[in-house]
């Protein structure tokens, strides 16, 4: 190994990028077309049973570390029961009869922070151990770590190919063949595999927006080279994808522009990107007068909330949402008759979703947390009722719109994690705090949904500290007003809730600020943003120098 500013290259690095640029080429020359996209997704859906099955009978009964295996020994479950029940009740209804009987990983289970206990058995589950065995390893992704230990994951091209085939349906579905496609992100995986998915189901990426600077010295090498692994390989195979261009979160003009300019020209601009993002960029293009009639939005990474579909509806635009992660890749692609600002048809093709029942023997899991299901041999994890922390309003209904005639028919709206955070020594939910952050503050004093911010840091004596960043554009404010009100409405109620307000007041924690709220290394701009000691703090903005749901690098 050898040290690079920092960080250490592995021989394993060194492997993967090898593999991705062999195999690249092949890759890029072969798009999926829509007509065979559609007759590969009408043989998934009939074999769904099927593949759930060989999968399983592989990679978990055949796999002697394979933790599914164990709590499928504890649960008396031989694969010759499992074939029984999924004939009998259906992949959906096996899993709900699995989980009521131990087989499942709640989110701390399957990021191993705590052990998997069922009845007098202890296992220990770490995400390394829920590897593919029979997959390859072509990209590496991590997420963040905001909420526990940093994850890797192993991508195959062959799981992008899978996944190019629902996106290729997807975007035919919104009548997107031929609209112009950008992505906003950073350099890694989350941009790379973006690339490859669309590359694999033909829709040309024109142009590749970087909110941090790739030729920054400081980042991180992985960043770098994943962005000219993709670029050499794709020159190679003749069908070029673009190198990032540099546009920081806080200077977005030069991205308005373009998408005008692709408007002007009779063709239809599609950009992907953080909601986050899409508002900064849309504050900017009503700000410049440029007119967004016509642009696309395909929304992910962060929750697509009202207030934020809202803003971005004002310029024009068409916005719809995505659910991913960086374990499982592509959940869910937004309806197109939607009844809710995030509602997304689950693709069915590549996993299984239920919902963990009132019952189900664990306070671990709420009544709507969402447990995930591998389905497609090439899942780089195989997960088996996996909660990875989110909880959904999950409904079968007929909505009539173009995604459903694919035979995606379950939705899932309001998506949200379960997951509770801690600051200023109160416990509570990301909702809570969305709430107040993008509809009570923006309506009573004015500014965006990303303009305001909670920030958890600890003062020198440990004492805990929370500052309320204000975005600076919001004008003129009373400080004291806007602590008052904010306090106010996280304290709506009377039990908890209240209590918290009651503490922040007394304990004088609660500090108004002006300032650029803090954005995360893939560009996502958290509702609540915590500092703790020894952790190193994400820039102001990629503006000024770069380098929730998740975070990701190749």
């Amino acid at each position: 190994m050898r040290r690079h500013r920092g960080s250490l290259i592995s021989l394993d690095d060194v492997l993967v990028g090898a593999r991705l640029l062999l195999r690249l080429p092949v890759f890029l020359r072969t798009p999926v077309t829509p007509e065979r996209a559609r007759e590969v997704l009408r043989r998934r859906l009939e074999r769904r049973e099927a593949d759930f099955l060989t999968l399983v009978h592989h990679a978990v009964y055949q796999n002697p570390g394979s933790p599914f295996r164990q709590l499928l020994e504890l649960a008396g479950c031989e694969y010759r029961d499992l074939e029984k029940l999924v004939t009998q009740e259906g992949i959906e209804g096996a899993l709900r009869i699995l989980c009521r009987n131990g087989v499942y990983l709640t989110v701390d289970e399957f990021k191993g922070r705590r052990p998997t206990v069922r009845g007098s058995t202890t296992l220990t589950v770490s995400p390394d151990r829920l590897r593919n065995p029979r997959a390859s390893v072509h990209v590496t992704a991590q997420t963040s770590g905001s909420r526990g230990a940093v994850t890797a994951v192993g991508i195959d091209l062959a799981n992008m190919r899978d996944e190019a085939v629902d996106l290729g349906l997807y975007l035919d579905a919104r009548g997107g063949t031929r609209w112009v496609h950008a992505l906003w992100s950073v350099p890694g995986s989350s941009a790379v595999r973006l690339l490859l998915r669309m590359s694999g189901c033909g829709a040309e990426v024109a142009r590749w927006f970087s909110q941090v600077d790739p030729a920054a010295p400081d980042l991180h090498f992985r960043y770098r080279w994943s962005a000219r692994l993709v670029r050499w390989g794709s020159l190679l195979a003749g069908a070029a994808v673009p190198s990032p261009q540099y546009v920081p979160l806080e200077t977005p003009l030069p991205i308005a522009r373009w998408m005008a300019e692709v408007a002007r020209r009779g063709d239809v601009p599609h950009l992907t990107t953080f909601s986050s993002a899409a508002v900064r960029l849309c504050l900017v293009a009503l700000e410049a007068g440029i007119d967004f009639r016509g642009v696309q939005f395909t929304l992910g990474g962060e929750p697509t909330t009202a207030a934020r579909l809202a803003l971005i509806r004002r310029t024009g635009a068409v916005a719809v949402p995505r659910y991913s992660s960086i374990e499982v890749g592509q959940i869910g692609y937004g309806c197109l008759a939607p009844e809710a600002p995030d509602d997304v048809h689950v693709l069915a093709d590549l996993h299984a979703v239920i919902q963990a029942e009132v019952d189900a023997g664990s306070a671990s899991l709420p009544p709507q947390a969402l447990l995930i299901t591998s389905l497609r041999p090439t899942a780089p994890l195989v997960l088996l009722n996996v909660s990875l922390g989110d909880q959904a309003t999950m409904v079968r209904r007929a909505c009539g719109c173009p995604v459903e005639r694919l035979g995606w028919t379950t939705h899932l709206h309001t998506i949200r994690s379960y997951e509770k955070l801690t600051a200023g020594g109160m416990t509570f939910l990301d909702r809570d705090v969305i709430r107040v952050l993008e509809e009570v503050l923006p309506a009573r004093f004015g500014g965006a949904p990303t303009d305001y911010q909670l920030l958890e840091e600890e003062t020198s004596e440990g004492r805990p500290l929370l500052r309320l960043l204000v975005h600076p554009s919001v004008g003129p404010l009373d400080s004291d007003a806007v602590a008052n009100a904010f306090l106010a409405a996280v304290g709506t109620g009377s039990g908890a809730e209240r209590i918290m307000e009651l503490l922040w007041r007394d304990a004088t924690v609660l500090r108004v600020e002006r300032l650029v709220p803090y954005v995360t290394a893939s560009g996502k701009i958290l509702h609540l943003h915590l500092h703790r000691k020894g952790s190193h703090p994400s820039s102001r903005a990629p503006a000024r120098g770069a380098a929730g749901y998740r975070d990701t690098m190749l």
